[in-house]
C-alpha cells in the first residue's frame, strides 16, 4: 500500500463519515415505528380489498356470528 498524506486520509475519513451518516439516516427512516405501522396498516387494507381478502373476511365474520349464536343459545 502506498504512503498516503494527511489530506488523503482526512478526505477518506470525511467520505466514510458521510456514508455512515447516510446509512444511519436510512435505517432510522426504515425502522420508524409510525412508518412501519402505517405500512402494515396499508398492506392489510390492500389485502382486504382483494377478492381473496373479502372471502376471508366474510368467512371469519360468519364464524364469529355462529359462535355468538351458539354461546347465546347455551345460556
Amino acid at each position: 500500500m502506498a504512503d498516503r498524506d494527511a489530506d488523503e486520509i482526512k478526505r477518506d475519513i470525511e467520505q466514510s463519515r458521510a456514508a455512515l451518516a447516510e446509512a444511519v439516516d436510512e435505517i432510522a427512516f426504515r425502522t420508524n415505528p409510525k412508518r412501519v405501522a402505517d405500512n402494515a396498516k396499508q398492506s392489510m387494507i390492500d389485502k382486504a380489498k382483494t377478492r381473496q381478502g373479502q372471502i376471508v373476511i366474510g368467512v371469519s365474520g360468519a364464524l364469529i356470528v355462529l359462535l355468538i349464536v351458539k354461546r347465546v343459545r347455551k345460556h
